[in-house]
């Protein structure tokens, strides 16, 4: 039988990026402000997170402008909401089994 932890994808559980994924299952789109600001990250933190995301295939990102002013809107794939789907599964095995063990 393998553990709960052996499940855990590397990319989608750093805890940034988790949280991330958490943020995006919940709208249909985040612009990069609101997650740095949620999150706490500075620019070029966030930037590297997504550009690992991204390359995964769990996120899209639209860069576009408004007036004159960039704007970077992002997005969770279909691939992202199964992946952040399957960690949540992974991690509620692992609780169930370390409640069981009390």
């Amino acid at each position: 039988m393998t553990h709960p932890t052996q499940k855990l994808d590397e990319v989608v559980h750093q805890k940034t990026r988790l949280g991330m994924l958490a943020i995006l299952s919940d709208v249909q789109k985040a612009d990069f402000n609101f997650l740095k600001e949620t999150l706490t990250l500075s620019d070029g933190n966030l930037s590297r997170h997504l550009q690992v995301l991204e390359e995964a295939g769990l996120v899209k990102l639209d860069k576009v402008f408004e007036g004159k002013r960039p704007r970077t809107w992002v997005s969770l794939t279909k691939a992202g909401r199964s992946a952040f789907q399957a960690e949540l599964i992974s991690l509620q095995a692992l609780m169930g089994g370390l409640e069981g063990s009390r």
